[in-house]
């Protein structure tokens, strides 16, 4: 069982006035059987507050896996690539060039996806975007 822990970046979402439908997203397109969510958290988009549940994902919750959604596009608060990278102590870049890749089969807007992907620890952290399409068609 590989397990899985999911970070939804939002203003809105954290304040409660808007719900979380990306990190439900993820969990629905997860083969139930194969992934286990081990911890699921929302943080509005600030780059201690991403840091910091990142950090806890992969070194006290012993994810295998973080997805983050939200906080990749270019607005001036979309800082979740730039959090990532931070703590991460390896990047993955063929990953995010994948996501943008099969995306831009669908959508050119996917060229301005900002994802990253790298390794904590033993964690792979995985940027998703925000919108759902994005997310399915990511995974």
């Amino acid at each position: 069982m590989i397990r899985v822990a999911i970070l939804t970046v939002s203003d809105s979402c954290a304040a409660q006035s808007r719900v979380d439908v990306s990190g439900q997203t993820i969990k629905g397109v997860l083969p139930a059987g194969k992934f286990e969510i081990c911890d699921y958290r929302i943080v509005a988009d600030e780059h201690k507050d991403i840091e910091e549940a990142l950090i806890d994902f992969a070194d006290t919750a012993g994810a295998d896996v973080v997805f983050a959604t939200g906080g990749t596009g270019l607005w001036p608060r979309d800082v979740t690539p730039e959090a990532t990278a931070t703590v991460c102590q390896q990047m993955v870049p063929g990953l995010a060039e994948t996501m943008r890749s099969e995306g831009l089969k669908k959508t050119k807007n996917a060229m301005l996806s900002r994802v990253v992907a790298g390794i904590r620890g033993n964690t792979i952290v995985i940027n998703l975007p925000g919108s759902v399409k994005g997310i399915e068609d990511s995974l």
